[in-house]
Formats: structure tokens, C-alpha cells, sequence
């Protein structure tokens, strides 16, 4: 495997965890979402940029973006349709 090569990351946060309502955190399956994820996810779905202008942003290749937020979009989904935790890596 290669190494992963150092991405571009601007977003700020204001949480780490996102869960549903109601619920106690250690009752929860936790989902693990990159903070390059989140990016992604804030290049495409936020901002509404094309994928190769993302990409640029970020400092990556047109392939590795898609790749990145597809699996970032996923986990979301994931979490939101089973009821897990969201949990935000910052590394």
C-alpha cells in the first residue's frame, strides 16, 4: 500500500460527534469519518464544486476524490440510516 500523500484541509469544526437524539453515546456503533472525508464531502456537497476543482483544492487527483467522498458519503448515510455515531478523526 502506498503511502497516503498529505491533503489540503480547510474545513473548521465546531463538533467531533454527531449521534442521534436521545440516545447515550456508549450504546451506539460509532462510525469513523477522515477529516479528508469531510472535506471532500464540504468541496462537493456544500460548496457545489465539480470534482476535479475539488480535487485541485484539495491537492489530489480527480480519481482520489471521488474515492474519498464516495466513501465519505457512505459512512454518513450509514450512520444516519442505522442510527450510529458520527465521530469526526482529526488525526
Amino acid at each position: 500500500m502506498r503511502p497516503k500523500k498529505c491533503r489540503r484541509v480547510c474545513c473548521r469544526l465546531n463538533a467531533t460527534y454527531y449521534k442521534p437524539n436521545g440516545i447515550p453515546l456508549d450504546e451506539l456503533d460509532e462510525i469513523v469519518l477522515e477529516i479528508d472525508e469531510l472535506e471532500a464531502v464540504r468541496l462537493a456537497d456544500w460548496e457545489t464544486l465539480y470534482q476535479e476543482d475539488a480535487a485541485r483544492r484539495m491537492r489530489i487527483s480527480r480519481q482520489t476524490f471521488g474515492r474519498i467522498v464516495e466513501s465519505a458519503r457512505r459512512k454518513i448515510a450509514g450512520a444516519i440510516l442505522k442510527g450510529n455515531a458520527l465521530k469526526i478523526q482529526r488525526r
